[in-house]
């Protein structure tokens, strides 16, 4: 590979980690205290390919003045960036977030905190008629708190819909570090008919929790019996930590 080849690619990459960063979408890949990390690197990246860049010009230039074929030294270049043009498309267009495919090819469980602690104690839920809660916090009372603090209580939830063995849960992927760690958690919605949602699609939901239903067996996964069910947008993060 040329070295204009180089620097261009160079310059791709840390302007896609920019835009990534700028629009949001580096959510889609890694928690958002990386976010300063990819702002650093994106822009060593686009400065250093700049500098080689413009250094490799001037070299170039200097040396086509002194033989006289300055024009099939413009050529080349120009020739170099259209090659370019299919990179940059592949750079610029970012995936989905992981979804309802990651869940049913991903065993889920209960939070490593929760499931590390075992005997943890929860502290008392909130007052309220609905509490709001994260999934894996719903999942790690549900399978780990002893003292039963959901038994009774109206939760509310988001999280999108995955179909799997006859079964509609509500679910969200939680991830340490970034999205190649990322585990999924889920909760089996019933009491309501909620077949007719699409994978993917993105609920908002309330209920209680059906006590003793998140065990080892089914991969901590408990019931919700559904008091409410509303369809809502995708969240810019659409990940738990």
């Amino acid at each position: 590979m040329k070295r204009e080849t180089q620097n261009i690619l160079l310059i791709l990459l840390g302007g896609a980690l920019l835009k990534i960063t700028i629009n949001g979408d580096y959510l889609r890949y890694v928690k958002p205290a990386q976010q300063p990390w990819i702002i650093a690197g994106g822009a060593v990246m686009v400065t250093l390919g700049a500098i080689a860049i413009v250094r490799d010009l001037l070299a170039a230039r200097a040396a086509a003045v002194v033989s006289g074929d300055v024009h099939a030294h413009e050529h080349n270049t120009r020739s170099a960036w259209l090659l370019m043009v299919p990179v940059l498309a592949v750079f610029l267009v970012a995936p989905p977030a992981l979804g309802a495919d990651s869940v049913t090819r991903t065993e889920a469980r209960a939070p490593q905190s929760a499931s590390a602690s075992n005997a943890a104690a929860f502290p008392p839920l909130p007052a309220g008629d609905v509490v709001p809660l994260e999934v894996n916090e719903f999942v790690s009372r549900a399978g780990w708190d002893k003292s039963g603090s959901l038994n009774g209580r109206t939760v509310r939830l988001s999280g999108f819909v995955v179909h799997n063995e006859g079964n509609t849960m509500l679910a969200r992927m939680v991830i340490g570090c970034c999205a190649a760690d990322a585990f999924p958690i889920t909760v089996r919605l019933v009491g309501q008919d909620v077949a007719g949602f699409r994978d993917d699609t993105w609920l908002e939901v309330t209920g209680t929790v059906v006590p003793g239903t998140a065990v080892r067996e089914n991969s901590y996964m408990p019931d919700l019996t559904l008091t409410s069910v509303r369809q809502v947008p995708a969240p810019k993060d659409p990940y738990e930590y």
